[in-house]
C-alpha cells in the first residue's frame, strides 16, 4: 500500500553521524589518518595560540574543514561554512555533532590566517609521510620534480605602470608594451605576468613546484615562487637540498624531470648534491635553425634507470592536475605569495590523502 507522507521533521534523532556514513566510504580511512597526524602535531599547534583570551576555532577542526574544501573543490570559505551547516558528511569529518554550532565565515577566515602558512603545512605533510601506514610506501632513492602555473586572483586591468601613468581604470591596455619591470598588479603586487610557452597567452600568476617520490606517486614537498624562466630549476635545487639533508649522506638519489630542467648549471648543481639528474634531453632545434646541446649525455642515458625515471615522472603531472580539476589550485582565491603557498601545500596534502585509501588498508 502507499505510504503516508508527513512533511514534518522529528524532534529528536537517536542516530549518530558516524552511523549515517557508509562503512566503505573513502573518507573513513582518511579521517583516521588525519586525526592521528593532528594529534601528533598538537604540541606545535598549541604554541601558535596565547594562554589567555577567548577560545578560537579548534585548529584540528579548522584544518579538517580546509581539507574538506580541497577534497570537494568548494570555491569559497563562505560556501564551505554554509555546507558545514547542513551536510552531515562534512560535519562528521570535521568533528561537529548534528546540533553543533557552525562558525561565522568572517571568524573562520580570521582564524585560518594563523594556520595557512607554508612552514606549518609542510610540517603537516612531513608528519603525514612519517605515519606508520604511509612511510613503508615511500621511496628513499627515486624522485621527480615539476612546476605548474597558478593563476593569481588579479585581472589584467590591475596590471598597471608602477609610476602611476596610464588611463584611469587600466582597461585599455591593448597595444601597450607591459613588462614586470615597469608594471605591477594593484590587486596582488606579488604576482607576475608570465606565459607558459611561445604563442600562449600571458597571465598574472605564481609558479608552484612539487617533489614526488616515484614508488607510490605521493607528493613529498611543495614550494611557491614568482613566475620566471629559472624558478623551476632553483626551486628543485632547494627542495632536493632539503631532502638530501633529511635523508643524510647515504647512497645517491635520482630525480626525473622534463626538458625545462635541461640546463648545464642546474645539472651541475644537482651533481654537487649527489643527486643523479634523470632529466629529459632538450636537443630541439631553435627558431634560427641551431640545435640545442643537452647537458645530459650518454653517461646518464645509457642506464636502464634513466628510462624508468622518465617513464615514472609522468605521474607527477597528476598532482597539480588533480589540484586544478578537483581541488582549489585552478585559480588562487587568496592574495599574496604566503597565502597561495599555503593553498598549494594544502592541495598536496589533499592529493596524498585521496590517494592513500587506494594503496593502503587502514
Amino acid at each position: 500500500m502507499r505510504g503516508e507522507f508527513r512533511d514534518q521533521a522529528a524532534l529528536f534523532s537517536y542516530v549518530s553521524s558516524d552511523r549515517r556514513v557508509p562503512q566503505d566510504h573513502p573518507l573513513r580511512p582518511v579521517r583516521i589518518i588525519v586525526g592521528e597526524v593532528l594529534a601528533a602535531m598538537s604540541p606545535r599547534l598549541t604554541r601558535l595560540y596565547s594562554r589567555e583570551g577567548r577560545p578560537s576555532i579548534p585548529p584540528e577542526q579548522l584544518l579538517s574543514s580546509l581539507l574538506i574544501q580541497v577534497f570537494y573543490g568548494i570555491r569559497s570559505e563562505r560556501l564551505l561554512i554554509e555546507q558545514l551547516n547542513y551536510n552531515l558528511l562534512f560535519r562528521w569529518f570535521v568533528g561537529l555533532g548534528p546540533d553543533g554550532a557552525v562558525w561565522d565565515p568572517s571568524t573562520f577566515s580570521k582564524n585560518r590566517d594563523r594556520l595557512l602558512n607554508a612552514e606549518l603545512l609542510q610540517s603537516f605533510l612531513d608528519q603525514l609521510l612519517r605515519h606508520p601506514a604511509v612511510k613503508p610506501l615511500l621511496s628513499d632513492e627515486h624522485f621527480s620534480v615539476d612546476g605548474t602555473l597558478i593563476e593569481a586572483w588579479a585581472s589584467h586591468k590591475s596590471f598597471r605602470p608602477k609610476d602611476g601613468d596610464g588611463d584611469a581604470d587600466g582597461s585599455d591596455f591593448h597595444g601597450e608594451r607591459r613588462r614586470n619591470e615597469t608594471h605591477a598588479s594593484t590587486t596582488d603586487p606579488e604576482s607576475r605576468l608570465y606565459r607558459k610557452a611561445r604563442g600562449r597567452e600571458a597571465r598574472l600568476c605564481f609558479m608552484g613546484h612539487v617533489l614526488m617520490e616515484n614508488r607510490s606517486g605521493l607528493a613529498m614537498a611543495g614550494m611557491l615562487t614568482e613566475a620566471n624562466g629559472t624558478a623551476e630549476r632553483r626551486a628543485a635545487e632547494g627542495m632536493l637540498a632539503r631532502l638530501r639533508r633529511r635523508l643524510g649522506r647515504r647512497r645517491r638519489i635520482t630525480v626525473g624531470a622534463d626538458k625545462a630542467y635541461d640546463a648545464a648549471d642546474h645539472v651541475c648543481a644537482l651533481r654537487k648534491l649527489r643527486v643523479t639528474p634523470h632529466v629529459a634531453q632538450n636537443n630541439t632545434e631553435t627558431k634560427t635553425g641551431r640545435r640545442r646541446r643537452s647537458a645530459i649525455d650518454g653517461r646518464t642515458t645509457r642506464h636502464a634507470g634513466y628510462r624508468m625515471s622518465q617513464t615514472r615522472r609522468a605521474m607527477i603531472e597528476c598532482i597539480p592536475g588533480w589540484g586544478k580539476a578537483h581541488g582549489t589550485l585552478r585559480k588562487a582565491k587568496l592574495r599574496g605569495m604566503a597565502r597561495v603557498a599555503g593553498t598549494l601545500l594544502l592541495n598536496l596534502i589533499g592529493y596524498n590523502l585521496m590517494r592513500l585509501p587506494k594503496i593502503i588498508c587502514v
